[in-house]
């Protein structure tokens, strides 16, 4: 009976230490550059709505996942903005530091002031992942505060898993 017990508390501690290698938080400061011009399409319902495509580059400031560092990332994203509020959805494609990449989708909320992003948020969900992060599922948000420049820094929390 004793080495039932003794058997049991072993594989519930394995199986703990698996658990927290396989999942963890997602907490990245992101700084990303002014993006492509964004080329705006009037829908001529109302003034100042429009639609518009737009890609830029991002770097991380601050953030690891399973024990490597977050270094690029790419969002390309469609806009909708009428006057100074925008919303619209996106992938960001990350790099990290040994060149494995996570894909993620995601869903945005803006303000913009002279014509630049000032404050904004997104939700976001892991789609697909590479190398160690092949069938990695997860999701969080980001928080955005936009720069005169055109640039912005996010800061985003969430968690993930990663396949077994």
């Amino acid at each position: 009976m004793r080495k039932l017990v003794l058997t049991v508390v072993a594989l519930l501690s394995l199986a703990s230490v698996s658990y927290a290698q396989t999942s963890g938080k997602i907490a990245t400061v992101w700084k990303c550059a002014g993006g492509t011009p964004l080329t705006p399409l009037p829908v001529g319902d109302a003034p100042d709505h429009i639609y518009g495509v737009q890609q830029t580059k991002c770097t991380a400031v601050s953030g690891e996942l399973a024990g490597l560092k977050q270094t690029e990332g790419v969002p390309t994203e469609f806009v909708e903005a009428t006057g100074a509020s925008s919303k619209g959805h996106g992938i960001f494609v990350e790099t990290m530091s040994n060149g494995d990449k996570i894909v993620y989708s995601y869903d945005f909320t803006g303000t913009s002031k002279n014509k630049v992003l000032d404050t904004g948020s997104n939700k976001f969900t892991v789609t697909s992942g590479t190398g160690r992060f092949k069938g990695m599922t997860g999701g969080g948000t980001c928080k955005a505060k936009g720069n005169p420049d055109g640039s912005a820094e996010f800061t985003c929390s969430g968690t993930y898993s990663l396949a077994k």
